[in-house]
């Protein structure tokens, strides 16, 4: 089988893990090329400490290193300041990056999210994957992610409803070693970013996928 080129976005590092770590650990399994796309990332710049500054980036060094991705990109736009002033220029970032890797297959955030890096971030995202600019991507995935998709206003508009979905129960083990690198970013419970109720989301995400632990994901396009 032709391996494939994948292309993971997040909007901020863990985004990826949370969402579909499990997926991209059976990707580098069937040995498909993973790149990852950063959108933001803490900066002295945006009033982050200079350890604040490091600690990041030794996290995304070691996940980077834990998944193994054939190629990290990241944009470098501040936490919490995706709006419409820098679109434009996301927009071409973006772009320059699927044009550097050509991926088939895109994995982004939900659009939906109640955070608006990731309502913004995902608009910008998907510009970027017009079928008649960009021909080589052929399946575009949503995936979701704890606190930012089961917050957002359950509006019919909102609503994360997933038609695809990713056994991912040979790899939850790794997937959950992996999450455990964002020291800064796991939380207690009943805070939704943790490792009880990343378990929880996959085997509830399993019982719809008739398997012990899935992924879920909602299709934007899949061309064949």
């Amino acid at each position: 089988m032709k391996c494939k080129n994948v292309l993971v976005i997040s909007v901020h590092p863990d985004d990826e893990t949370i969402g579909c770590g499990g997926t991209i650990l059976k990707h580098k399994d069937n040995g498909d090329k993973i790149n990852w796309l950063i959108l933001t990332s803490a900066e002295t710049r945006y009033g982050y400490s200079y350890q604040q500054v490091m600690d990041e980036k030794k996290q995304v060094e070691d996940i980077a290193k834990a998944y193994g991705f054939n190629k990290v990109y990241n944009l470098k736009f501040g936490p919490a300041k995706i709006n419409y002033d820098v679109f434009s220029k996301l927009i071409n970032k973006i772009s320059e990056v699927m044009y550097k890797i050509k991926p088939e297959i895109v994995y982004m955030i939900n659009r939906s999210d109640v955070h608006t890096d990731h309502q913004i971030g995902a608009k910008a995202i998907l510009s970027c994957t017009k079928s008649f600019r960009y021909p080589f991507i052929k399946r575009v995935l949503m995936y979701e992610c704890l606190s930012e998709t089961e917050i957002a206003p359950q509006f019919q508009e909102n609503i994360f409803v997933p038609n695809v979905f990713s056994d991912i129960t040979k790899y939850i083990e790794k997937k959950l070693d992996i999450l455990k690198l964002y020291k800064t970013e796991l939380q207690d419970i009943p805070q939704p970013r943790n490792e009880e109720s990343v378990v929880a989301l996959a085997r509830y995400r399993g019982c719809t996928a008739c398997t012990k632990y899935a992924e879920a994901f909602m299709l934007v396009r899949d061309i064949f």
